[in-house]
């Protein structure tokens, strides 16, 4: 794909290319405001290119019907919410537009509940009876049980402790490869992109500065670039 795109004329990210491949986990990285989320939000549609070429399994992506791309290109922002459902009701949701049995929907239900952990008593609290890191959790879940094509997640573990987070991530890693898709992770915690990425993209200024292998990337130094960015953005704006 290459693509570019803006808001009120100004760019967001510009001179973007890259594919992504069946079965890859990648990580993107950057510094705060480097157009991360925008560019998650360009892979299904919530935001739209304002140039460039952007296709999902051959077919440039805005001939696919919207509904239609994010039953595969499944996206979860930073915060989510319920929209007024129980947590039972906004996990079994995708699965009753898909139409999925009753008995099917609670098996599968019941069975990423299990794996990503969400206790029994959270299934029929509501929004404000939960915190930011649970509904996070339930949003995560709820994207799982979809088992989309392709995997968004914004932020996944940034109100995760250690082991929801690692627990979260290993469940999610071993989904996608069993099934072939991908999995894109924008994430600031670098200590996760290191250990279950095979994929890093850079993105700083909303262009893309590095596409490596995760095995070839220097650790110390992609951290201290980013450190690096941050600040000279604070300075620019202070």
């Amino acid at each position: 794909m290459g693509l570019n795109a803006a808001v009120g004329g100004a760019p967001l990210l510009s001179d973007l290319s890259f594919d992504l491949l069946p079965g890859e986990i990648v990580g993107l990285v950057g510094p705060s405001g480097a157009g991360k989320t925008s560019l998650l939000r360009l892979l299904n549609r919530l935001q739209e290119c304002s140039s460039g070429r952007l296709a999902f399994q051959g077919q440039p992506i805005e001939q696919i019907p919207v509904l239609q791309l994010r039953q595969q290109v499944v996206l979860v922002n930073q915060e989510s919410r319920l929209l007024g459902m129980s947590v039972a009701q906004a996990l079994a949701y995708p699965l009753e537009l898909r139409c999925l049995p009753t008995p099917a929907i609670e098996a599968r239900v019941q069975s990423w509940a299990e794996r990503l952990q969400i206790p029994v008593e959270w299934l029929e609290r509501s929004e404000p009876e939960l915190s930011l890191g649970q509904r996070q959790r339930v949003a995560v879940t709820r994207a799982a049980l979809i088992e989309p094509t392709v995997l968004l997640l914004d932020e996944p573990t940034s109100s995760q402790d250690v082991g929801h987070g690692e627990r979260m991530l290993t469940e999610l890693v071993e989904l996608m490869r069993r099934q072939q898709g991908v999995l894109v992770m924008a994430n600031h915690q670098l200590e996760w992109v290191e250990q279950f990425c095979d994929r890093i993209l850079h993105l700083q200024g909303g262009r893309l500065v590095g596409d490596v292998p995760a095995s070839e990337v220097n650790w110390l130094k992609l951290r201290q670039a980013i450190v690096e960015a941050e600040q000279q953005e604070q300075e620019e704006w202070a």
